[in-house]
């Protein structure tokens, strides 16, 4: 790795760090980056992976104010872990062909559940009063996924949440944080020891994603819910349609 794609790397881990504790979906802009400088799909998001854990620090630090008192944490954190474990799995079993195409396929979808999440909720009649297990479930899925695909993990998060808690926006932004904390370490855990992860490219990556952890929990706090919600979805559509038109 050359000089210029380890501050390309360095700028991208920056973005992720800020936008993740923001909304989530920063690591968008790393698993890209982390292509464009040469990774195979499955490496570049194992590395992605191992990266973006350390901004997540960052991020519940700088919204932990809005984290007392949260129950919630008690059941979300195991489900969502032992989700992440099943993610992993999943992802180390996935040839480079397939990745290809399903990565862009979930950006994708995670945009546009965050993009009709007024409309979801709207057609279930007590979207907060589901069934206990029904929420689990839900909470494992986004475990799932963020094993499976770090990327763009803040937009199910924010969007599953909107469908198993009544908080607002900012308490939300914070329990997400946490959960990507705890997706983020188990995955770089696993990876660390079972996958093709490339280390001096994570070496590039980390310092920018600690900065802009920090910097992004301070200013999104001040941001509105449509906001907050707008800015992912933009992330979201651009980085797919560019993911699709790599596949092809």
């Amino acid at each position: 790795m050359d000089l210029a794609q380890a501050l390309l790397l360095a700028a991208a881990g920056v973005a992720t760090g800020a936008v993740n504790a923001v909304a989530g979906g920063g690591s968008l802009m790393t698993f890209p980056a982390l292509l464009w400088v040469g990774l195979p799909p499955i490496s570049a998001s194992v590395t992605n992976s191992v990266s973006v854990a350390f901004g997540y620090v960052g991020g519940v630090l700088s919204t932990k104010a809005d984290l007392k008192s949260q129950t919630a944490l008690r059941w979300l954190l195991p489900s969502v872990i032992l989700g992440c474990v099943v993610g992993c799995g999943l992802l180390l079993s996935t040839t480079e062909g397939v990745f290809a195409w399903v990565a862009p396929a979930l950006v994708l979808a995670a945009s546009l559940l965050m993009a009709l999440q007024d409309r979801v909720t709207r057609l279930l009649a007590q979207p907060h009063d589901q069934p206990a297990w029904a929420k689990i479930a839900a909470v494992f899925a986004i475990g799932v996924y963020g094993g499976y695909f770090i990327s763009a993990i803040g937009v199910v998060i924010m969007a599953v949440l909107g469908l198993v808690l009544s908080d607002p926006i900012r308490r939300m932004v914070a329990t997400k944080n946490a959960l990507q904390l705890g997706i983020g370490a188990t995955a770089a855990v696993a990876y660390a020891l079972f996958g093709p992860v490339v280390w001096e490219a994570v070496l590039a990556l980390v310092p920018g994603t600690l900065l802009g952890g920090f910097i992004g929990g301070h200013y999104g706090r001040r941001l509105s819910a449509r906001a907050l919600r707008w800015i992912v979805v933009g992330f979201g559509l651009v980085v797919s349609a560019l993911l699709f038109a790599r596949a092809l």
